[in-house]
């Protein structure tokens, strides 16, 4: 373990890299246990460095399928954490528990996890899916995509419903008649639902000939 965190830190010290530290990361856990990642996780994450910390993230979420406590660490304890940065990895750690598990077999916790009440777990899950219709399942589900994030389009956060907005958005580009159909449904009397609404129709209203702007 010293040897390891003592090589991380020579390596990403004083280089700001989040591809460096997806691929050490990836490189650890396709020769160790989900118990190794998940110890191995836990120390990275209690050391300064945030790219460090950032490698025990994505351990996490390599080992969640097999060690549940890995996932509750994510949940509970990274979306905690003041780094922007860290919790765009907390949304890509959450994909690859979901990619691993299925798509199909992770729809209760999407669910379970739009409806915390932290806002960064939130987050997570529309940013960590995006684009939602690139993922299996929701590639050939795009209704249900859509479902789950315009039944949040009123979230109590802001940056939670840009989120939300701008992944709308990517799918409109693929299916604009579905969520053109979807947007007529909305009360946008509501601001922070104009919000979401407006951005979901970007891509709509700069491609009128797509056959889902007005």
């Amino acid at each position: 373990m010293e040897e390891y965190i003592k090589y991380l830190s020579g390596l990403i010290h004083e280089r700001d890299s989040l591809k460096l530290v997806k691929k050490e990361a990836k490189k650890f856990q396709s020769s160790h246990s989900a118990e190794e990642c998940y110890q191995t996780g836990l120390k990275l994450y209690q050391l300064d460095n945030f790219q460090i910390q950032e490698v025990g993230v994505f351990l996490m979420g390599y080992a969640a399928h097999q060690k549940p406590e890995a996932l509750d660490f994510l949940r509970n304890t990274v979306s905690t954490h003041e780094s922007w940065k860290v919790q765009e990895t907390l949304a890509m750690a959450f994909d690859i528990h979901c990619k691993q598990i299925g798509y199909e077999v992770s729809l209760p916790l999407i669910w379970e996890w739009l409806e915390d009440e932290r806002a960064n777990v939130r987050r997570a899950v529309s940013e960590g899916l995006r684009v939602w219709i690139s993922r299996p399942y929701f590639k050939d589900h795009p209704k249900i995509a859509i479902e789950f994030l315009a039944a949040h389009k009123d979230d109590a956060r802001e940056y939670v419903r840009k989120s939300i907005g701008n992944a709308l958005k990517d799918i409109s580009k693929k299916y604009p008649d579905l969520v053109q159909k979807e947007l007529e449904t909305w009360d946008t009397s509501f601001r922070p639902v104009l919000q979401v609404f407006k951005l979901a129709r970007k891509w709509l209203d700069k491609n009128p000939l797509s056959g889902g702007a007005k």
